[in-house]
Protein backbone atom coordinates (compact mmCIF):
# COMPACT_ATOMS: atom_id res chain seq x y z
CA UNK A 1 0.00 0.00 0.00
CA UNK A 2 1.72 3.20 -1.27
CA UNK A 3 1.21 6.72 0.45
CA UNK A 4 -0.91 7.52 -2.89
CA UNK A 5 -3.00 5.32 -2.87
CA UNK A 6 -3.79 5.28 0.59
CA UNK A 7 -4.16 9.64 0.14
CA UNK A 8 -6.95 8.79 -2.76
CA UNK A 9 -8.65 6.24 -0.92
CA UNK A 10 -8.47 8.62 2.16
CA UNK A 11 -10.63 11.30 -0.13
CA UNK A 12 -12.88 9.45 -1.75
CA UNK A 13 -14.09 8.01 2.10
CA UNK A 14 -14.03 11.68 3.48
CA UNK A 15 -16.48 12.84 0.02
CA UNK A 16 -18.92 9.72 1.10
CA UNK A 17 -19.14 10.21 4.28
CA UNK A 18 -20.22 13.53 3.70
CA UNK A 19 -23.79 12.11 2.54
CA UNK A 20 -24.14 15.01 0.29
CA UNK A 21 -24.79 13.01 -2.33
CA UNK A 22 -24.58 9.31 -3.62
CA UNK A 23 -21.33 7.64 -3.14
CA UNK A 24 -21.46 6.32 -6.62
CA UNK A 25 -21.79 9.89 -7.86
CA UNK A 26 -18.47 10.75 -5.52
CA UNK A 27 -16.58 7.91 -7.04
CA UNK A 28 -17.19 8.78 -10.71
CA UNK A 29 -16.80 12.16 -10.31
CA UNK A 30 -13.22 11.75 -8.65
CA UNK A 31 -11.92 9.37 -11.37
CA UNK A 32 -12.57 11.73 -14.23
CA UNK A 33 -10.70 13.79 -12.16
CA UNK A 34 -7.91 11.45 -11.61
CA UNK A 35 -8.00 10.33 -14.72
CA UNK A 36 -4.35 8.74 -14.84
CA UNK A 37 -5.44 6.60 -12.39
CA UNK A 38 -4.71 2.54 -13.34
CA UNK A 39 -7.81 0.12 -13.32
CA UNK A 40 -5.65 -1.46 -10.49
CA UNK A 41 -5.89 1.69 -8.34
CA UNK A 42 -9.48 2.13 -9.16
CA UNK A 43 -10.44 -1.40 -8.26
CA UNK A 44 -8.45 -0.76 -5.29
CA UNK A 45 -10.51 2.50 -4.36
CA UNK A 46 -13.74 1.69 -5.09
CA UNK A 47 -13.48 -1.66 -3.58
CA UNK A 48 -12.36 -0.15 -0.10
CA UNK A 49 -14.31 2.59 -0.23
CA UNK A 50 -17.69 0.77 -1.04
CA UNK A 51 -16.40 -1.75 2.09
CA UNK A 52 -16.13 0.94 4.19
CA UNK A 53 -19.47 2.27 3.68
CA UNK A 54 -21.27 -0.97 3.91
CA UNK A 55 -19.67 -1.64 7.52
CA UNK A 56 -19.30 2.01 8.71
CA UNK A 57 -21.34 1.22 11.95
CA UNK A 58 -19.01 -1.37 12.98
CA UNK A 59 -15.93 0.87 11.65
CA UNK A 60 -16.83 3.90 13.48
CA UNK A 61 -17.54 1.05 16.65
CA UNK A 62 -13.93 0.24 16.55
CA UNK A 63 -12.38 3.62 15.98
CA UNK A 64 -15.16 5.62 18.35
CA UNK A 65 -17.49 7.38 16.63
CA UNK A 66 -15.44 10.91 17.51
CA UNK A 67 -12.00 9.94 16.38
CA UNK A 68 -13.12 8.02 13.10
CA UNK A 69 -11.74 10.32 10.67
CA UNK A 70 -11.39 9.45 6.68
CA UNK A 71 -7.82 8.11 6.75
CA UNK A 72 -8.51 6.12 9.99
CA UNK A 73 -11.75 4.82 8.55
CA UNK A 74 -9.64 3.41 5.29
CA UNK A 75 -6.67 2.15 7.42
CA UNK A 76 -9.36 -0.10 9.77
CA UNK A 77 -11.33 -0.92 6.39
CA UNK A 78 -8.02 -2.17 4.46
CA UNK A 79 -6.85 -4.07 7.74
CA UNK A 80 -10.35 -5.71 8.67
CA UNK A 81 -11.65 -6.31 4.95
CA UNK A 82 -9.11 -6.29 2.90
CA UNK A 83 -6.95 -8.43 5.26
CA UNK A 84 -3.80 -6.52 4.70
CA UNK A 85 -1.54 -6.46 7.71
CA UNK A 86 -0.02 -3.32 9.71
CA UNK A 87 3.74 -4.19 8.13
CA UNK A 88 2.11 -3.69 4.57
CA UNK A 89 0.86 -0.77 5.25
CA UNK A 90 4.42 0.60 6.40
CA UNK A 91 5.30 2.60 3.47
CA UNK A 92 1.93 4.60 3.90
CA UNK A 93 1.75 5.45 7.71
CA UNK A 94 3.58 6.61 10.55
CA UNK A 95 5.04 4.33 13.38
CA UNK A 96 2.34 5.90 15.46
CA UNK A 97 -0.49 4.72 12.95
CA UNK A 98 0.92 1.27 13.15
CA UNK A 99 0.60 1.23 16.96
CA UNK A 100 -2.17 2.25 17.16
CA UNK A 101 -3.77 0.33 14.08
CA UNK A 102 -2.20 -2.95 16.34
CA UNK A 103 -4.69 -1.99 19.32
CA UNK A 104 -7.63 -1.74 17.10
CA UNK A 105 -6.53 -5.22 15.36
CA UNK A 106 -7.21 -6.57 18.75
CA UNK A 107 -10.20 -4.67 19.96
CA UNK A 108 -13.65 -6.61 20.29
CA UNK A 109 -16.46 -5.19 19.37
CA UNK A 110 -20.08 -4.78 21.76
CA UNK A 111 -22.76 -6.61 21.10
CA UNK A 112 -25.74 -5.22 19.44
CA UNK A 113 -28.21 -5.56 17.28
CA UNK A 114 -27.43 -1.97 15.71
CA UNK A 115 -23.40 -3.20 15.45
CA UNK A 116 -24.15 -6.92 14.04
CA UNK A 117 -26.79 -5.59 11.39
CA UNK A 118 -25.06 -2.61 10.65
CA UNK A 119 -28.10 -1.08 10.16
CA UNK A 120 -28.92 2.44 12.22
CA UNK A 121 -31.44 2.11 14.67
CA UNK A 122 -34.39 3.98 13.00
CA UNK A 123 -34.03 1.75 10.42
CA UNK A 124 -34.20 -1.17 12.66
CA UNK A 125 -37.02 0.11 14.48
CA UNK A 126 -39.30 0.77 11.09
CA UNK A 127 -38.67 -2.85 10.02
CA UNK A 128 -41.70 -3.96 11.36
CA UNK A 129 -42.54 -7.01 13.85
CA UNK A 130 -39.22 -9.14 13.23
CA UNK A 131 -36.73 -10.82 15.82
CA UNK A 132 -33.81 -9.80 16.22
CA UNK A 133 -32.61 -12.86 14.49
CA UNK A 134 -34.46 -12.18 11.09
CA UNK A 135 -33.12 -8.36 11.41
CA UNK A 136 -29.68 -9.63 11.48
CA UNK A 137 -30.07 -11.98 8.76
CA UNK A 138 -31.65 -9.09 6.69
CA UNK A 139 -28.78 -6.89 7.42
CA UNK A 140 -25.73 -9.73 7.11
CA UNK A 141 -27.49 -9.92 3.18
CA UNK A 142 -27.82 -6.03 3.03
CA UNK A 143 -23.41 -5.97 3.46
CA UNK A 144 -22.79 -8.60 0.74
CA UNK A 145 -22.13 -7.97 -2.82
CA UNK A 146 -24.93 -7.91 -5.62
CA UNK A 147 -24.65 -10.36 -8.52
CA UNK A 148 -24.56 -8.99 -11.78
CA UNK A 149 -27.97 -9.96 -13.62
CA UNK A 150 -28.87 -9.93 -17.32
CA UNK A 151 -32.64 -9.92 -18.45
CA UNK A 152 -32.27 -11.49 -22.24
CA UNK A 153 -34.34 -9.98 -24.89
CA UNK A 154 -36.47 -11.99 -26.20
CA UNK A 155 -37.54 -9.99 -29.16
CA UNK A 156 -34.05 -10.99 -30.45
CA UNK A 157 -32.81 -14.09 -28.29
CA UNK A 158 -34.05 -16.98 -26.34
CA UNK A 159 -32.72 -17.41 -22.82
CA UNK A 160 -30.56 -20.28 -23.58
CA UNK A 161 -29.33 -18.89 -26.77
CA UNK A 162 -28.15 -15.84 -25.05
CA UNK A 163 -26.53 -18.67 -22.21
CA UNK A 164 -24.53 -20.54 -24.69
CA UNK A 165 -23.45 -17.25 -26.32
CA UNK A 166 -21.74 -15.95 -23.27
CA UNK A 167 -20.56 -19.30 -22.28
CA UNK A 168 -18.56 -19.89 -25.24
CA UNK A 169 -17.18 -15.93 -25.19
CA UNK A 170 -15.83 -17.16 -21.72
CA UNK A 171 -18.39 -15.25 -19.59
CA UNK A 172 -19.29 -17.78 -16.97
CA UNK A 173 -23.31 -17.52 -16.54
CA UNK A 174 -26.13 -19.36 -15.27
CA UNK A 175 -30.05 -18.89 -15.62
CA UNK A 176 -31.89 -16.77 -12.39
CA UNK A 177 -33.39 -18.95 -10.36
CA UNK A 178 -37.11 -16.97 -10.17
CA UNK A 179 -37.08 -14.75 -13.47
CA UNK A 180 -37.40 -16.82 -17.01
CA UNK A 181 -35.51 -14.22 -18.52
CA UNK A 182 -32.60 -13.91 -16.19
CA UNK A 183 -29.07 -14.54 -16.57
CA UNK A 184 -26.44 -14.77 -13.39
CA UNK A 185 -22.87 -14.04 -14.18
CA UNK A 186 -20.33 -15.75 -11.99
CA UNK A 187 -18.01 -12.46 -12.16
CA UNK A 188 -18.30 -8.76 -13.33
CA UNK A 189 -16.79 -8.70 -16.84
CA UNK A 190 -17.22 -5.39 -18.58
CA UNK A 191 -20.08 -5.71 -20.99
CA UNK A 192 -21.11 -2.47 -22.84
CA UNK A 193 -18.85 -3.12 -25.41
CA UNK A 194 -20.07 -6.59 -26.33
CA UNK A 195 -21.78 -7.68 -29.58
CA UNK A 196 -24.78 -8.94 -28.06
CA UNK A 197 -25.20 -5.78 -25.58
CA UNK A 198 -24.68 -2.97 -28.77
CA UNK A 199 -27.28 -5.44 -30.57
CA UNK A 200 -29.52 -5.31 -27.96
CA UNK A 201 -29.73 -9.25 -27.10
CA UNK A 202 -29.68 -7.97 -23.31
CA UNK A 203 -29.79 -5.50 -20.92
CA UNK A 204 -28.11 -5.45 -17.33
CA UNK A 205 -31.56 -5.84 -14.87
CA UNK A 206 -31.23 -6.73 -11.33
CA UNK A 207 -33.51 -10.32 -11.34
CA UNK A 208 -35.82 -8.64 -8.50
CA UNK A 209 -36.14 -6.08 -10.36
CA UNK A 210 -37.23 -8.27 -13.54
CA UNK A 211 -40.24 -10.09 -11.51
CA UNK A 212 -41.94 -7.05 -10.72
CA UNK A 213 -41.85 -6.44 -14.71
CA UNK A 214 -43.39 -9.33 -15.10
CA UNK A 215 -45.78 -9.32 -12.66
CA UNK A 216 -47.20 -6.51 -14.03
CA UNK A 217 -48.13 -9.28 -17.09
CA UNK A 218 -48.64 -6.81 -19.82
CA UNK A 219 -49.98 -8.15 -23.16
CA UNK A 220 -49.91 -8.11 -26.79
CA UNK A 221 -52.04 -5.16 -28.23
CA UNK A 222 -52.95 -3.46 -24.30
CA UNK A 223 -52.29 -0.47 -23.52
CA UNK A 224 -50.09 -0.03 -20.27
CA UNK A 225 -48.30 2.40 -18.63
CA UNK A 226 -45.07 3.03 -16.90
CA UNK A 227 -45.38 5.52 -14.37
CA UNK A 228 -42.32 6.27 -13.40
CA UNK A 229 -40.21 4.79 -15.80
CA UNK A 230 -36.68 5.96 -14.88
CA UNK A 231 -33.86 4.87 -16.87
CA UNK A 232 -36.64 2.35 -18.67
CA UNK A 233 -35.27 -0.96 -17.70
CA UNK A 234 -38.70 -2.12 -16.87
CA UNK A 235 -40.62 -0.10 -19.62
CA UNK A 236 -37.96 -2.36 -21.72
CA UNK A 237 -39.17 -5.46 -20.23
CA UNK A 238 -42.68 -4.37 -20.47
CA UNK A 239 -42.49 -3.75 -24.03
CA UNK A 240 -40.77 -7.16 -25.23
CA UNK A 241 -44.18 -8.81 -22.98
CA UNK A 242 -45.93 -7.08 -25.54
CA UNK A 243 -44.16 -8.22 -28.31
CA UNK A 244 -43.83 -4.46 -29.54
CA UNK A 245 -47.42 -4.18 -30.53
CA UNK A 246 -50.13 -1.83 -28.48
CA UNK A 247 -49.22 1.03 -26.85
CA UNK A 248 -46.69 1.72 -24.10
CA UNK A 249 -46.10 4.72 -22.54
CA UNK A 250 -42.90 5.37 -20.38
CA UNK A 251 -43.97 8.47 -17.76
CA UNK A 252 -41.03 10.38 -15.74
CA UNK A 253 -40.62 13.79 -14.28
CA UNK A 254 -36.64 13.73 -15.10
CA UNK A 255 -36.07 15.13 -18.40
CA UNK A 256 -32.61 13.58 -18.04
CA UNK A 257 -33.30 9.78 -17.12
CA UNK A 258 -36.17 9.96 -20.18
CA UNK A 259 -32.55 10.59 -22.43
CA UNK A 260 -30.98 7.97 -21.09
CA UNK A 261 -33.57 6.06 -21.85
CA UNK A 262 -33.42 7.00 -25.87
CA UNK A 263 -30.15 4.83 -26.82
CA UNK A 264 -31.49 1.92 -24.84
CA UNK A 265 -34.53 1.98 -26.42
CA UNK A 266 -33.28 2.15 -29.69
CA UNK A 267 -31.10 -0.90 -29.34
CA UNK A 268 -34.12 -2.83 -27.98
CA UNK A 269 -35.76 -3.11 -31.47
CA UNK A 270 -39.41 -1.60 -29.41
CA UNK A 271 -41.39 0.49 -31.58
CA UNK A 272 -44.51 0.97 -29.20
CA UNK A 273 -42.64 2.81 -26.32
CA UNK A 274 -44.12 6.39 -26.45
CA UNK A 275 -41.98 8.25 -23.70
CA UNK A 276 -43.73 11.21 -21.62
CA UNK A 277 -41.86 14.03 -19.75
CA UNK A 278 -44.39 15.08 -16.61
CA UNK A 279 -44.27 18.06 -14.89
CA UNK A 280 -46.16 16.42 -12.04
CA UNK A 281 -47.91 13.32 -11.23
CA UNK A 282 -51.06 15.15 -12.12
CA UNK A 283 -49.89 16.68 -15.33
CA UNK A 284 -52.91 16.81 -17.88
CA UNK A 285 -50.74 14.23 -20.09
CA UNK A 286 -51.91 11.79 -17.14
CA UNK A 287 -55.92 12.82 -17.37
CA UNK A 288 -55.61 12.37 -21.50
CA UNK A 289 -55.46 8.91 -20.50
CA UNK A 290 -57.74 8.22 -17.94
CA UNK A 291 -59.39 4.87 -17.52
CA UNK A 292 -58.12 3.49 -20.80
CA UNK A 293 -54.98 1.82 -19.09
CA UNK A 294 -55.34 -2.12 -18.83
CA UNK A 295 -51.77 -1.79 -16.86
CA UNK A 296 -50.59 0.41 -14.72
CA UNK A 297 -47.16 0.22 -13.09
CA UNK A 298 -45.69 2.59 -10.38
CA UNK A 299 -42.62 1.95 -9.44
CA UNK A 300 -42.27 4.89 -6.88
CA UNK A 301 -39.56 7.08 -5.37
CA UNK A 302 -38.31 5.17 -2.24
CA UNK A 303 -35.81 5.26 0.51
CA UNK A 304 -34.18 2.53 -1.84
CA UNK A 305 -32.88 0.83 1.47
CA UNK A 306 -33.67 -2.57 -0.47
CA UNK A 307 -30.68 -1.86 -2.92
CA UNK A 308 -28.15 -1.64 0.10
CA UNK A 309 -25.56 -3.73 -1.13
CA UNK A 310 -25.26 -1.72 -4.19
CA UNK A 311 -25.50 2.10 -2.82
CA UNK A 312 -24.65 1.03 1.04
CA UNK A 313 -24.48 5.19 1.96
CA UNK A 314 -28.47 4.85 1.87
CA UNK A 315 -29.20 4.03 5.04
CA UNK A 316 -27.09 7.30 6.02
CA UNK A 317 -28.56 9.56 3.37
CA UNK A 318 -32.38 8.45 4.55
CA UNK A 319 -34.25 9.21 7.74
CA UNK A 320 -37.44 9.42 9.76
CA UNK A 321 -38.20 12.62 7.53
CA UNK A 322 -37.57 11.91 4.70
CA UNK A 323 -38.93 8.63 4.34
CA UNK A 324 -42.47 10.68 5.43
CA UNK A 325 -42.06 12.72 2.97
CA UNK A 326 -41.57 9.78 0.69
CA UNK A 327 -44.54 8.30 1.85
CA UNK A 328 -46.76 11.79 0.97
CA UNK A 329 -45.42 11.38 -2.50
CA UNK A 330 -45.80 8.07 -2.86
CA UNK A 331 -49.50 8.02 -1.55
CA UNK A 332 -50.11 10.84 -4.05
CA UNK A 333 -48.33 8.90 -7.39
CA UNK A 334 -50.28 5.79 -6.11
CA UNK A 335 -53.79 7.72 -6.42
CA UNK A 336 -53.24 9.41 -9.50
CA UNK A 337 -51.89 6.65 -11.53
CA UNK A 338 -54.93 4.65 -10.17
CA UNK A 339 -57.48 6.86 -12.61
CA UNK A 340 -55.42 5.57 -15.84
CA UNK A 341 -56.74 2.24 -14.95
CA UNK A 342 -59.57 0.80 -16.85
CA UNK A 343 -62.38 -1.58 -15.28
CA UNK A 344 -60.88 -4.91 -14.80
CA UNK A 345 -57.72 -3.55 -15.13
CA UNK A 346 -54.86 -4.11 -12.88
CA UNK A 347 -52.29 -1.50 -10.87
CA UNK A 348 -49.42 -2.79 -9.70
CA UNK A 349 -47.27 -0.49 -7.15
CA UNK A 350 -43.77 -1.66 -6.37
CA UNK A 351 -40.82 0.07 -4.28
CA UNK A 352 -36.99 -0.91 -3.85
CA UNK A 353 -37.63 -0.63 0.09
CA UNK A 354 -38.43 -3.10 2.52
CA UNK A 355 -40.13 -0.41 5.21
CA UNK A 356 -43.64 -1.21 5.60
CA UNK A 357 -44.29 2.25 5.99
CA UNK A 358 -43.33 2.79 2.11
CA UNK A 359 -45.21 -0.49 1.20
CA UNK A 360 -47.77 -2.56 3.04
CA UNK A 361 -49.40 0.67 4.68
CA UNK A 362 -49.30 2.75 1.43
CA UNK A 363 -51.58 0.18 0.24
CA UNK A 364 -53.80 -0.39 2.77
CA UNK A 365 -54.44 3.05 2.81
CA UNK A 366 -55.00 3.70 -0.96
CA UNK A 367 -57.51 0.65 -0.80
CA UNK A 368 -59.44 1.93 1.94
CA UNK A 369 -60.13 5.04 0.08
CA UNK A 370 -60.74 3.16 -3.35
CA UNK A 371 -63.34 0.52 -2.72
CA UNK A 372 -63.47 -0.19 -6.37
CA UNK A 373 -60.06 -1.40 -6.27
CA UNK A 374 -59.06 -5.20 -4.27
CA UNK A 375 -55.93 -6.77 -3.66
CA UNK A 376 -54.89 -9.79 -5.74
CA UNK A 377 -53.25 -12.09 -3.96
CA UNK A 378 -49.35 -12.41 -5.12
CA UNK A 379 -49.36 -16.43 -5.32
CA UNK A 380 -52.51 -16.02 -8.08
CA UNK A 381 -50.34 -13.46 -10.26
CA UNK A 382 -46.95 -15.49 -9.39
CA UNK A 383 -48.92 -18.88 -10.83
CA UNK A 384 -49.85 -16.66 -13.93
CA UNK A 385 -46.84 -15.99 -14.68
CA UNK A 386 -44.71 -19.23 -14.06
CA UNK A 387 -42.84 -17.49 -11.50
CA UNK A 388 -41.82 -20.65 -8.40
CA UNK A 389 -42.13 -18.21 -5.30
CA UNK A 390 -45.10 -18.28 -2.95
CA UNK A 391 -45.16 -15.24 -1.15
CA UNK A 392 -49.03 -14.74 0.35
CA UNK A 393 -50.31 -11.58 -0.38
CA UNK A 394 -47.42 -9.17 -1.44
CA UNK A 395 -44.34 -10.47 -3.22
CA UNK A 396 -41.28 -9.49 -0.77
CA UNK A 397 -37.71 -10.32 -1.57
CA UNK A 398 -35.13 -9.73 0.53
CA UNK A 399 -31.33 -10.52 -0.72
CA UNK A 400 -30.37 -13.40 1.95
CA UNK A 401 -33.47 -15.18 0.57
CA UNK A 402 -33.43 -14.66 -2.90
CA UNK A 403 -30.31 -12.86 -3.78
CA UNK A 404 -31.93 -9.78 -5.34
CA UNK A 405 -32.03 -6.79 -4.04
CA UNK A 406 -35.21 -6.13 -1.41
CA UNK A 407 -38.32 -5.62 -3.28
CA UNK A 408 -41.87 -5.01 -2.29
CA UNK A 409 -44.90 -5.45 -4.83
CA UNK A 410 -48.83 -5.39 -4.75
CA UNK A 411 -51.21 -5.82 -7.39
CA UNK A 412 -54.57 -4.41 -7.67
CA UNK A 413 -57.53 -4.50 -9.89
CA UNK A 414 -60.28 -2.59 -10.65
CA UNK A 415 -63.97 -3.75 -10.50
CA UNK A 416 -65.47 -4.42 -13.50
CA UNK A 417 -67.61 -1.49 -14.15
Amino acid sequence: MSHSQLKHLETVIGQMTRFDRPADAVLSAYFREHNKLGSADRHLIAETAFGALRRLIQLRALIAPEKATPRRLALVALMKFNKLNVKELTEATSAGEREWLGTVKGKTLEDSLEIRAELPQWVIERLGEQTPEAVEALGQGLMSMAPLDLRVNTLKMKREELLDRLNADGIACEATPYSPLGIRLKDKPALSKHELFKAGAFEVQDEGSQLLGLITGARRGEMVVDFCAGAGGKTLLLGAQMSSSGRLYAFDVSEKRLANFKPRQARSGLSNVHPQLLAHENDSKVKRLAGKADRVLVDAPCSGLGTLRRNPDLKFRQSPDSVAELNAKQASILASASRLVKSGGRLVYATCSLLPQENQAIVEAFLAEHADFRLVKMDEVLAEQKIPLQCGDYLELKPHLHNTDGFFTAVLERSQA
